[in-house]
């Protein structure tokens, strides 16, 4: 029987009897870090001179497990990606969905297909976290879905890929839009003066990135060129905010993800109008997403708002009825 102190083999060794040289350079291979001699005893055990017999050599027939394993999982190409729309909810669909254990996401910001494609993808494999086989891969870049190359060149890199849109009334986004670049560029012109081309017309400048992103059919129609519908999941922003359980149960589903964020997750913070996840047993304090959500909008001139929802009405009916469900966006 073996003793508690005896040296436990790390590794195959072929000893032939008398071998005292090879035994000698084996001896960080027989013995594990924890057991290793010193230097002193190292010296004994040569002046001893004993036979491999007499070091308690075992063998091992089992292999090592893959140096990938020792570092918990691999890095791979994600499986899902938050394609868009920015000021939609992204970013708290990312956090929240976080929560899953069988999800690992990148934290920032890739823009791999927009802006860093020519860095290949090995180099978006670089960014991406170390995952389980059992685990899903995510990113997020909401600048993706208004971005003609991209829906081919996601689809290059696997037609399997996942997609998820967070959308939300267009009218709001834009106003959302302005607010965060007001906040970083206070000599901004006003939000009509943006908006309008001719606003005592009611002529929209759909040049304007803040209005352009709100046609979501049309870049919607971009995506179906590459992947079916049935590949694509809407969540929608308003109800992210009223009911973050119930759409995270559905983008799991869509995942195929088994329900474990569920209502007991969230909180709603009244200060930032928006909910938070709960703290976490090891945390001290719940978490909620940066200052820049839940900001107070600009105030809008009413009859601004209304000739923008005329305006969008009839892109919003036919988004409607190609994802087959009425966002009521009124």
């Amino acid at each position: 029987m073996q003793k508690s102190g005896d040296p436990t083999p790390s590794c195959q060794r072929a000893l032939a009897d008398g071998a005292e040289r090879r035994i000698q350079k084996s001896l960080s291979c027989i013995l594990p870090l924890d057991v290793r001699p010193s230097s002193v005893e190292a010296s004994r055990l040569k002046s001893d001179q004993r036979p491999p017999s007499a070091l308690h050599i075992v063998r091992n027939d089992t292999p090592s497990p893959p140096m990938s394993n020792l570092k918990f999982g691999n890095k791979k190409l994600p499986n899902a990606i938050i394609v868009g729309v920015k000021k939609g909810g992204t970013r708290a669909v990312l956090e929240f969905i976080r929560i899953h254990p069988d999800v690992r996401a990148a934290g920032t910001e890739t823009h791999f297909f927009d802006r860093n494609y020519d860095r290949g993808l090995e180099w978006y494999r670089g960014l991406m976290p170390r995952t389980l086989e059992s685990q899903i891969t995510m990113e997020k870049t909401p600048s993706y879905f208004v971005t003609k190359e991209t829906p081919h060149r996601i689809s290059a890199m696997s037609r399997d890929t996942k997609l998820i849109v967070v959308v939300r009334d267009p009218v709001t986004r834009a106003i959302s839009d302005y607010t965060q670049t007001l906040s970083k560029t206070p000599d901004l012109p006003s939000f009509q003066e943006l908006a309008f081309r001719n606003q005592s017309l009611g002529i929209v400048d759909t040049s304007w990135n803040a209005i352009r992103i709100g046609l979501y059919v049309l870049h919607l129609e971009n995506w179906l060129r590459y992947f079916p519908l049935a590949q694509i999941h809407f969540v929608s922003g308003e109800r992210l905010i009223t009911d973050p359980a119930g759409e995270l149960a559905r983008v799991q589903d869509f995942l195929g993800l088994k329900r474990i964020v569920t209502d007991k997750h969230f909180y709603f913070n009244r200060t930032k109008g928006f909910p938070c996840l709960k703290k976490p047993e090891s945390s001290g304090s719940p978490r909620c997403l940066g200052k820049s959500k839940g900001r107070t909008h600009v105030q809008i001139d009413r009859d601004a708002i209304e000739q923008l929802r005329d305006f969008y009405r009839p892109y919003n009916v036919r988004f409607y009825e190609m994802v087959g469900h009425d966002f009521k966006w009124e």
